[in-house]
């Protein structure tokens, strides 16, 4: 069963340092070696300082850039923008500054290639760098995530997937979730990397993954050689079941969990270290609750789904919004941005990529007034069934 490691830390560079490297060699077991290619993988979501935390800690980058070097290796860091150029997310997010004089190459993620699976979708097209490094070090900002509750190791890779082509996938799975987590869970099959470190020193709830969530200290650094053993930690960190997580329901679907058969995961890794026990993290409500017959899917639109709207105090009409739709479902008008919910298919990628924060995700009454009921209705339905296995035994 591949272990999780976890470990208290800070972004003080001798400590992070001491950190990183620590987890790195536990992980290591010989694959960095004298000119092994080593694609480093962070979280560049978007030009934004490290304080936002909406990227992976520019000095977490360093520490493993560091590691693979004085291994031998040739050393590549790069992602696949959402947003802005490259130069100017170097930048702004300290990654320029981290890895100035280090012999390694810094590059955005452009050229891809189409690969044949065996899963649902066929062919995936991904980066070519990414398909031929033989290590790729996985580097994951533990955030929450509008659409898909939480990004964490496997949605990171979906930044392998190059430019334009990302916002062509959430149109092409549209408002199917689990389709969704299917695509990043066989990216994930594909890539397979061999090491991943996440940075959860300060990690980012409520409506993330962009400007609209909030920066929160929880202080640790997650290492692991499987990807789903540590989304899987993640969740029972924060007191979830592992198959909450619809990426982890979908890697087990696709037979990508190494500790079992099933179809759920359901089996917890073996944790190396303190795990923290966080109840109170403020995780997306990512539900639809549209059910029922399909003639009344649209009254279930209108008044039950979320969707994201706009705060017009915040906004300054910058278009990015715009542009990264997949539905084409917002416009500018010239002093208000108008929404086809009807088109919309609710990916969230407006709020991801908003450099204003002025994009959020709205839950009408009855959704909130549903949501509540089902919540109690199971809360009481677990209550039940506990009381009648303390009965039984």
């Amino acid at each position: 069963m591949p272990k999780v490691i976890v470990r208290n830390s800070t972004y003080e560079y001798p400590r992070l340092r001491e950190d990183v490297f620590n987890i790195l060699a536990s992980l290591d077991a010989g694959r960095i070696m004298k000119d092994t290619r080593v694609l480093i993988k962070p979280n560049m979501l978007a030009p934004a300082h490290p304080d936002s935390a909406m990227t992976t800690h520019p000095l977490i980058v360093k520490a493993v850039a560091e590691y693979a070097l004085q291994k031998g290796a040739a050393v590549q860091v790069s992602d696949s923008l959402a947003m802005g150029s490259f130069p100017n997310l170097i930048k702004d997010c300290g990654f320029e500054e981290a890895l100035s004089g280090m012999p390694l190459k810094l590059t955005e993620l452009t050229e891809s290639r189409c690969v044949k699976t065996d899963w649902t979708f066929g062919m995936l097209e991904l980066s070519t760098d990414a398909l031929d490094a033989e290590v790729i070090i996985n580097l994951p900002k533990l955030k929450t995530h509008s659409q898909m509750a939480l990004t964490l190791a496997i949605k990171n890779l979906f930044g392998c997937v190059v430019g334009a082509r990302k916002p062509e996938w959430h149109f092409r799975v549209g408002e199917n979730k689990e389709l969704f987590a299917e695509l990043l869970a066989s990216i994930y099959g594909i890539l397979t990397p061999s090491i991943n470190l996440m940075d959860g020193i300060l990690a980012m709830e409520g409506q993330g993954p962009g400007r609209s969530g909030s920066p929160r200290h929880l202080g640790v650094l997650l290492g692991s050689t499987d990807a789903l053993s540590m989304d899987k930690a993640v969740c029972m960190m924060f007191g979830l079941d592992p198959g909450f997580l619809m990426t982890n329901r979908a890697a087990a679907r696709l037979g990508l969990d190494n500790d079992q058969c099933d179809p759920e995961p359901k089996l917890e890794p073996e944790i190396e270290g303190p795990l923290p026990d966080i109840g109170d993290f403020r995780i997306p409500d990512t539900s639809d609750l549209l059910f029922g017959p399909r003639f009344a899917r649209g009254f279930l639109r209108r008044h039950i789904a979320s969707r994201p709207v706009n705060l017009k105090e915040a906004c300054k009409y910058c278009n990015e919004c715009v542009k990264i739709c997949p539905a084409e479902a917002i416009a500018n008008t010239g002093n208000a941005l108008a929404f086809d919910y009807n088109a919309c298919i609710r990916c969230y990628c407006c709020i991801e990529v908003c450099p204003h924060a002025a994009m959020v995700k709205y839950d009408t009454f009855l959704k909130k007034a549903l949501s509540a009921f089902i919540r109690h209705r199971r809360e009481k339905m677990g209550n039940q069934k506990s009381c009648k296995t303390r009965r039984s035994g």
